[in-house]
């Protein structure tokens, strides 16, 4: 065996050992191994909870914050940072319905929407926390509360918007690329075997059929209509007020007090305040949730993540692959 070929097998063998040794390490860290460590020493918590100003800790106010497109992406790998874990947010919507000592909520919006799915469960679990708990949620909204953003806001007592807020976009939007005139022009032929006339509708390699958009239309008919319909119990509005700038159309926050959709501008702090001053609870505890850096599994997974994280290409390529590009149907403003 010439030195060229030993050489060639040994560093196949080094990447070799490499790859098991980083799979086993990433497996683990997808298992409960260091959640059963949290168990053992006692520091093990499903909700983090940062009290930003001290006060009564009978009656508190907590402060949940949607920042980012709502979209549940599971749980992230340990070197991936998401703007918006939805899963995350669902558990602290629980611990809010489990917590008898909250006695408001302020929720700060700042996102473009995101899915259907998601944005009625955040919906419906609001919605649970008003009807069972019977407290006050106001909403404040940051730059941009639009579409799935104003979708999740309509059930709250009271919205806050500033005047610089792009908020509105009240409809739901599906969207696919028709490649299939680029595919022919580089003498790429499609195959494909269905069972039905229209298993590879809106799936991208030829145009849709009248018969298929009447289909997908119909659809997107009846999530809007429960979008105005939300939005009409949720401000005490006419179906033909709501239709009227429920075209699709962004406001400012000035418009959307203007249209009804919003009540007072003010940023975050004035929001905070109102409740306060509303309800009786100025002398209310102030907290928020945020993740639980303290835990074992915590601490080792950030140092972990950033001694593995991959080169920003790897990254990209990973999201690419990983990516379904299936056409669905969301409440979302511009594209992200």
């Amino acid at each position: 065996m010439n030195t060229k070929r030993v050489v060639a097998l040994i560093i196949a063998a080094v990447l070799l050992f490499f790859s098991i040794g980083i799979n086993t390490i990433i497996s683990i860290f997808k298992t409960d191994f260091f959640t059963s460590i949290d168990n053992l020493m006692g520091t093990e918590s499903l909700t983090y909870e940062n009290v930003v100003e001290t006060g009564d800790l009978t009656n508190r106010i907590a402060h949940l914050t949607v920042d980012g497109v709502i979209q549940d992406v599971g749980e992230p790998s340990i070197w991936e940072t998401v703007d918006y874990n939805h899963q995350q947010f669902m558990e602290q919507l629980d611990a809010v319905l489990e917590d008898d000592t909250i006695k408001g909520v302020v929720l700060s919006v700042n996102t473009p929407g995101g899915g259907v799915i998601e944005s009625e469960e955040i919906y419906q679990k609001l919605l649970k926390i008003k009807e069972e708990k019977q407290i006050p949620i106001y909403v404040s909204m940051g730059s941009m509360a639009a579409s799935g953003g104003y979708y999740i806001s309509a059930p709250a007592d009271k919205i806050f918007a500033q005047r610089e807020t792009i908020t509105g976009s009240i409809g739901v939007i599906m969207q696919s690329i028709n490649y299939g005139k680029l595919a022919e022009n580089f003498g790429v032929e499609f195959e494909t075997i269905k069972s039905g006339e229209h298993k590879d509708m809106f799936g991208g390699v030829r145009p849709s059929t009248k018969e298929e958009l009447a289909m997908l239309q119909e659809m997107i008919d009846e999530s809007y209509d429960h979008f105005v319909d939300i939005i009409e119990a949720g401000r005490n509005m006419s179906e033909a007020q709501v239709k009227k700038v429920a075209d699709g159309r962004v406001l400012g926050g000035t418009q959307a007090l203007r249209a009804g959709l919003v009540d007072e501008i003010g940023n975050e702090e004035t929001t905070i305040n109102a409740l306060r001053k509303d309800f009786g609870l100025e002398d209310a505890e102030l907290f928020e949730y945020t993740m639980d850096t303290s835990s074992w599994g915590s601490l080792l997974g950030v140092k972990l993540g950033s001694m593995l994280r991959p080169s920003a290409e790897s990254e990209v390529l990973s999201k690419i692959i990983s990516t379904t590009n299936s056409p669905r149907m969301m409440y979302l403003y511009g594209d992200y």
